[in-house]
C-alpha cells in the first residue's frame, strides 16, 4: 500500500462527497472515519477535501494537473472496493505523467 504516500505526488486534490445521514452514503462515511487519519499522515501538505450534503449522491474525485478531474461514484460500493478506487485514481495520476 505505497500509494497512499503518493497521493501528493500523483494528484494535486482529492475530494469525497457524501451525505451525512444517507444510507447510500454509509461506507463513504465509513471509509472518511477508518482512514482520513492515515491518508493525511502520510500527506500532511496535500488537500483531502470532505464535503457534506445533504442528499447528494457519495462520489471520489481526483484532480490532477491541468485541471484534469475524474470522479467516481461511491454509491453501493463497500470500504474495500471504495479504497481500490482510491487507488486506481492515484495509480491513474501517475500515468498522466508520462
Amino acid at each position: 500500500m505505497a500509494w497512499r504516500g503518493q497521493l501528493s505526488q500523483n494528484l494535486k486534490e482529492l475530494r469525497i462527497l457524501l451525505c451525512q445521514t444517507s444510507p447510500s452514503s454509509s461506507t463513504a462515511r465509513a471509509f472518511v472515519e477508518r482512514n482520513y487519519k492515515d491518508l493525511k499522515t502520510l500527506n500532511p501538505k496535500f488537500p483531502i477535501l470532505i464535503r457534506e450534503c445533504s442528499g447528494i449522491e457519495p462520489q471520489l474525485w481526483a484532480r490532477y494537473d491541468m485541471g484534469v478531474e475524474r470522479g467516481i461514484r461511491l454509491e453501493g460500493l463497500t470500504e474495500t472496493q471504495i479504497f481500490k478506487a482510491l487507488e486506481d485514481l492515484v495509480k491513474t495520476g501517475a500515468s498522466l505523467k508520462v
